[in-house]
């Protein structure tokens, strides 16, 4: 579907923002793994951040193709500001913006708008990645509120957010109750007490934004803080967890941007570069290269747009269309910034060439978010009508069966 004039024209700010502004510090912000804050400072006053907030709330009320195209656009230029727009648009900032309390919303609305946040979502343990229904984090009932005590890793933003959505396993006079989502801000390195960054995660790629250790000591969360569970902790997991799937079409887009970004370096490089006493684009073996990388690119935007233009019961993008968009684009993003390489050479294997960080961003995009092998299952589930055994509580199960009934 071809974009309209209003979506043509945000594309095309969004581009020359990411071109003018980004694009000239990507390559410092890799070296020296330092959040971009001055990235932040521009994506907020351009009005990218908090795009999909609603109105009422002060932000824009924007789509999420909307979102996607500033996404794309900052990821062609540097990852790292495509992931900020993602986390300051969609995943926890959707959660709260969907099932939280007014009050909720104001809090996270005014941390996005004003304060440039990047919310965190914190659900990944040591010992529950795929299978986050196994998760240890517990939250058990006290006077007021809650206490949370566990550990996650690999946490985005990780000493940088300010808003955290916190998932725990609930327990009450001792009983199971399901997994709810706790909301934390961190103002300072000991507010709140209990919320504790630990050791960064030093990453292969993406590298500006900190991936770190967070542990959970005896954090007090008042009742007041508690994300609504529609139909309680054990069955409004499901839903809460459905904001994750507009969390994978931002993740698919920031691989669809450095995919896009690696052909257009490609196709820069072969009309220059010459072999033979001729540019190496006249050699048909690149031609078809070239080409083969050109249409997956677009198989991946057209769907990542799909996605992002799709409506799930909770009104978040569909379950099944955002994990085949993230499978499709995070694997386009690993073969296209590798062939992107081959065609540089021994050029493109340099540090200082920006083929070698686009292949390392690249390939985080095929693990972090879902697996492309969860969400193989899960689009399996859906054709087949099938369960997904590796879930405990079944929210991916569910997703998918609600998805196939459709």
């Amino acid at each position: 579907m071809e974009l309209n004039a209003q979506e043509a024209a945000l594309a095309a700010r969004a581009a020359a923002v990411a071109e003018s502004r980004i694009a000239p510090r990507a390559a410092e912000i890799d070296r020296t793994e330092a959040y971009p804050w001055d990235h932040v400072a521009t994506l907020r006053d351009e009005g990218f951040l908090g795009m999909t907030i609603p109105r009422d709330q002060g932000g824009h009320g924007a789509s999420y193709l909307d979102a996607v195209l500033v996404i794309e656009a900052m990821a062609r230029r540097c990852a790292v500001a495509g992931r900020i727009t993602v986390e300051a648009n969609m995943g926890a900032l959707g959660a709260v913006m969907a099932y939280g309390t007014a009050e909720q919303k104001r809090l996270a609305a005014d941390l996005v708008l004003r304060e440039g946040d990047k919310p965190a979502i914190c659900i990944t343990e040591p010992d529950a990645g795929s299978a986050a229904t196994e998760m240890t984090t517990r939250a058990e009932r006290r006077p007021g509120g809650w206490v949370i005590n566990g550990r996650k890793h690999w946490i985005t933003g990780g000493g940088v957010s300010k808003l955290h959505l916190i998932f725990a396993r609930v327990f009450e006079d001792g009983t199971d109750q399901g997994i709810g989502g706790f909301l934390a801000i961190r103002r300072g390195e000991d507010e709140p007490r209990g919320l504790v960054i630990g050791a960064r995660q030093h990453a292969m790629g993406v590298r500006g934004i900190p991936e770190t250790v967070v542990d959970f000591q005896d954090l007090f969360i008042p009742d007041a803080m508690v994300l609504p569970s529609p139909g309680g902790f054990r069955r409004g997991f499901a839903a809460l967890m459905d904001a994750y799937n507009a969390q994978r079409v931002g993740a698919a887009t920031v691989a669809l941007g450095i995919a896009a970004g690696a052909l257009e370096h490609a196709v820069a490089y072969a009309k220059v570069r010459e072999q033979f006493g001729r540019p190496i684009a006249e050699f048909q073996g690149l031609q078809w290269m070239l080409a083969d990388m050109a249409v997956a690119v677009d198989a991946a935007r057209a769907m990542v747009h799909r996605a992002a233009r799709s409506k799930g019961p909770n009104g978040f993008p569909d379950a099944v269309l955002a994990a085949k968009a993230k499978i499709l684009a995070a694997e386009t993003a690993v073969k296209v910034t590798n062939d992107a390489l081959q065609v540089w050479g021994s050029a493109g294997y340099a540090r200082d060439n920006p083929m070698e960080r686009l292949v390392r961003d690249a390939r985080m995009f095929t693990i972090a978010g879902g697996t492309a092998q969860i969400l193989r299952n899960l689009v399996a589930a859906s054709i087949l009508g099938t369960r997904l055994p590796q879930t405990r509580d079944g929210w991916l199960r569910e997703a998918a069966r609600r998805t196939a009934a459709e």
